[in-house]
């Protein structure tokens, strides 16, 4: 019996919200999770803080056996997305979010450990924070490429 496999893309951006400027991040995350054999929608932009949780809880209402953000790991104030997640997951799963920053650092990008994304299990659905820049993105797919499926299966229940 073959389970559908649904996933959500969460950004969190005040400007990208207010319309500032049009997020570039989401769609990539979307295409992502696409050709990895997940059914996703368009990504929901949201401001940060509080809507970013509000967004990660309906997609896991929504049935997302995975849920990607992007934006609102750094250190500025507003950045807030690890706050947003934390409450709403069950476990952590320290390993993802360290090999996504060990990544970046070894890709040249010395500021990549200042990244406070998280991740962890939330009822059956994994949560990840990726970074918001576009390089930060592309670096947390390539270290979510070979341990997405096996993450999602073993969330479920699935034996190794």
């Amino acid at each position: 019996m073959s389970v559908e496999l649904k996933g959500a893309v969460v950004v969190a951006s005040n400007r990208a919200a207010a319309g500032v400027y049009d997020d570039e991040t989401g769609p990539v995350i979307v295409a992502w999770l696409q050709s990895q054999g997940f059914t996703v929608g368009a990504p929901a932009v949201v401001p940060d803080g509080d809507p970013v949780a509000e967004a990660i809880a309906a997609a896991i209402d929504d049935g997302a056996r995975v849920v990607l953000t992007t934006g609102g790991t750094g250190l500025t104030p507003t950045d807030r997305t690890p706050e947003a997640t934390r409450p709403l997951l069950d476990r952590e799963i320290p390993g993802i979010a360290e090999a996504i920053r060990a990544h970046g650092v070894a890709a040249g990008v010395p500021t990549a450990v200042l990244s406070r994304g998280v991740a962890g299990i939330a009822g059956s659905c994994l949560v990840v924070n990726l970074p918001g820049s576009r390089g930060g993105v592309k670096d947390a797919l390539a270290v979510l490429g070979p341990v997405l499926q096996h993450a999602v299966e073993q969330v479920a229940g699935s034996d190794h």
